[in-house]
C-alpha cells in the first residue's frame, strides 16, 4: 500500500481528534465525579442507575416521611391515651370515695360534679387532632367524635335515625324505691288537710329490680316511638313518660307486661315475662342480635357523633339526608383502619378507633349517678323535715304519731335510695376499671404498632445507606483513576501534537 503524506495528516487528525474526545470525557467525569453523563455512554450503568435511583427514592420516603408521619401520629396517640388513662384512673378513685356509706347528700354531690369534670375531660381527649386531622374518628379525619357548641345554634337538627345492635348480655337491672305519697312532703304541707296523705307509711314505699336496656343517649325523640327487634320480629314496646301516674318503673315493679320506653332517660324497661322469652331465644340462638331504632334531635356539646358509632341517617335543617354505616345491618363492620406504607410490602396501622375507648357507657353511668343523688337529696329533704318536725312535738298525741309514721317512711325510702346509690358507686368502680382495661388494651397495642415501627426504621436506615452506597458505587467515577488517566491523556495529546507538525513538515517538495 502507497503511503503519501495526505495520508499520514488525516490519520494524525484522526487520532489526534479521538484523544482528544477521550480527554473530553475524562475532563467531564472530573468535573462532574459521574462515569457517565447520558445513557449512550454505558448502557449497563444507565440502567443499574434508574433502578437504584427507583429504589433509593422510594427508601427516602418511607423513611424520611411516611414513617416520621406515621410515628407522630402514633406518638400523638399514646400521649391521649395517657391522658385517658390517668382520668379513668382518677374517676375510680372518686367512686371509691362516694362508696362510703358515710358520706352525706353534700360530700356525695361535690364527689358526683368531680366526676362530671373528669367525664368531660375523657371525652374531650377524643377530640385531639395531628396536623388538622381528628385521630380517633377513622376514616372521617375531617369530622370531630363529638358534637360542639355550634350544634346548639339550630334546635332540633341534625336529626338522627339511629340503629343500635345489641345482645341480651347489654341488658342490665336497675333498683327503684317509689316512695308513694313522700313525693313533694315538706314541714309546710305535713298537716295539711289538702295534701293527701293516705299513702304516707312505711307499706307503700315499694322498692324492687328492674330489667333495662339502656340506650347511648338520653333526651330522645319521643315523636317516633321506638322499634324493637329480635331476629326480624318486633317487640311491642310503649312510649312512656316519667310523669306518668303511676310512673314507668312503678309499674315495672308492680308488675307490667310490656316493655316501656322511655324517651327522657334513653331507657327500656322489660318485664319479666319479657325478659324471660329473651333469654329462651338466647339459649336457642346464642349471640342473638337485638336491634333498637329510635330518633333523636337534640344534642349538646359534647354528646358523641352517631356517625362513628352505630348506622344511622342524619337529616339537616335543609333536608339532606346522609347515610352513615349501613354495612353494620348487615354484620359487616368497617374496621376503618388508617395504615401507612412504611416500606416494600409493609403497611403500619397508626389509629386508634373511637370505639376501642370512648364508649358511651361512661357518661350514662354518671347521669345514672346524678339522677340517684337527685333522689337521695329529695328524700333526705323529707327526711330532716319531718325530722324536725318530729321534734317540736308532743310525744304519744295523734300528731305526734301520724309524723312519726311519715318520718319512718321517709326513713325507709332513704335508706334504700342511699343503698341503692352507694351499690351504684361500686358499680362504677368496676366499670371504670373495665374501661382502664380497654383503654390500656389500646395503648399496649399502639405501642405495639410503635415498635414495630422503630424496627421497620431502623431497618429502612440500613437499606438506605446500603442502596446509596450501590448507588455511589455503580454512577461515581473514581477521581484518582481518572485523574491518572487525563493527565495521561493530555501527555498523549501533547505528543502526538509534536509528532503531527514533523510530519507536516515534510512533503514530497523536499526532495525535488
Amino acid at each position: 500500500m502507497r503511503m503519501t503524506n495526505k495520508i499520514m495528516q488525516n490519520n494524525s487528525l484522526y487520532n489526534i481528534n479521538n484523544n482528544k474526545i477521550m480527554q473530553d470525557k475524562l475532563s467531564t467525569q472530573m468535573s462532574t465525579q459521574k462515569k457517565i453523563t447520558r445513557p449512550s455512554d454505558d448502557p449497563v450503568i444507565a440502567i443499574r442507575a434508574l433502578r437504584l435511583r427507583t429504589s433509593v427514592s422510594e427508601l427516602v420516603q418511607y423513611h424520611e416521611k411516611n414513617a416520621k408521619d406515621a410515628e407522630s401520629w402514633l406518638n400523638v396517640t399514646d400521649k391521649s391515651l395517657d391522658t385517658v388513662a390517668a382520668v379513668l384512673t382518677d374517676l375510680s378513685k372518686k367512686a371509691n370515695t362516694g362508696a362510703n356509706k358515710e358520706y352525706g347528700v353534700d360530700n356525695l354531690k361535690i364527689i358526683l360534679e368531680q366526676m362530671k369534670s373528669l367525664r368531660d375531660e375523657f371525652y374531650a381527649t377524643g377530640n385531639v387532632d395531628y396536623a388538622g386531622r381528628y385521630i380517633f374518628t377513622g376514616f372521617r379525619t375531617d369530622t370531630p367524635l363529638s358534637f360542639n357548641e355550634k350544634v346548639e345554634e339550630k334546635v332540633g337538627f341534625p336529626n338522627y335515625k339511629i340503629t343500635e345492635q345489641k345482645t341480651l348480655q347489654d341488658f342490665d337491672s336497675i333498683n327503684y324505691t317509689n316512695i308513694g305519697g313522700l313525693a313533694g312532703l315538706n314541714k309546710d304541707n305535713y298537716n295539711d288537710p289538702n295534701y293527701d296523705l293516705t299513702n304516707v307509711n312505711e307499706q307503700n314505699i315499694k322498692n324492687g329490680d328492674i330489667h333495662r336496656l339502656r340506650l347511648s343517649y338520653d333526651n330522645l325523640s319521643d315523636a317516633a316511638n321506638l322499634k324493637m327487634e329480635v331476629n326480624g320480629t318486633q317487640i311491642p314496646v310503649t312510649t312512656a313518660k316519667l310523669s306518668d301516674i303511676p310512673d314507668p318503673y312503678t309499674q315495672m315493679i308492680n308488675g307490667g307486661t310490656t316493655a316501656l320506653y322511655l324517651p327522657e332517660t334513653g331507657e327500656v324497661l322489660i318485664p319479666d315475662g319479657v325478659y324471660q322469652n329473651l333469654e329462651a331465644q338466647e339459649a336457642a340462638n346464642p349471640g342473638m342480635e337485638i336491634r333498637f331504632t329510635y330518633e333523636k334531635n337534640q344534642w349538646k356539646n359534647g354528646d358523641l357523633r352517631p356517625e362513628h358509632y352505630f348506622a344511622c341517617t342524619a337529616t339537616d335543617a335543609d333536608g339532606n339526608k346522609v347515610n352513615y354505616n349501613q354495612e353494620y345491618l348487615n354484620g359487616q363492620g368497617n374496621s376503618q383502619n388508617i395504615e401507612y406504607d412504611v416500606g416494600y410490602n409493609q403497611k403500619i396501622q397508626v389509629n386508634t378507633k373511637a370505639d376501642e375507648v370512648f364508649t358511651h357507657g361512661l357518661d350514662r353511668d354518671i347521669e345514672d349517678l346524678e339522677r340517684a343523688i337527685s333522689d337521695l337529696e329529695r328524700i333526705d329533704a323529707v327526711k330532716t323535715d319531718m325530722d324536725n318536725v318530729l321534734k317540736g312535738l308532743q310525744e304519744g298525741t295523734k300528731e305526734y304519731e301520724r309524723v312519726q309514721k311519715q318520718y319512718e317512711a321517709a326513713e325507709k325510702a332513704y335508706s334504700y335510695i342511699r343503698e341503692n346509690v352507694h351499690d351504684m358507686f361500686q358499680a362504677t368502680i368496676s366499670k371504670s376499671q373495665g374501661y382502664l382495661d380497654d383503654t390500656n388494651k389500646a395503648v399496649t397495642d399502639n405501642g405495639t404498632r410503635g415498635q414495630r415501627l422503630d424496627l421497620v426504621t431502623n431497618r429502612l436506615s440500613e437499606q438506605k445507606t446500603t442502596f446509596k452506597t450501590l448507588q455511589s458505587e455503580n454512577e461515581d467515577a473514581d477521581i484518582a483513576e481518572v485523574a491518572i488517566q487525563l493527565t495521561a491523556s493530555e501527555l498523549t495529546y501533547n505528543a502526538a501534537l509534536m509528532a503531527t507538525s514533523k510530519i507536516m513538515q515534510t512533503s514530497l517538495m523536499n526532495y525535488i
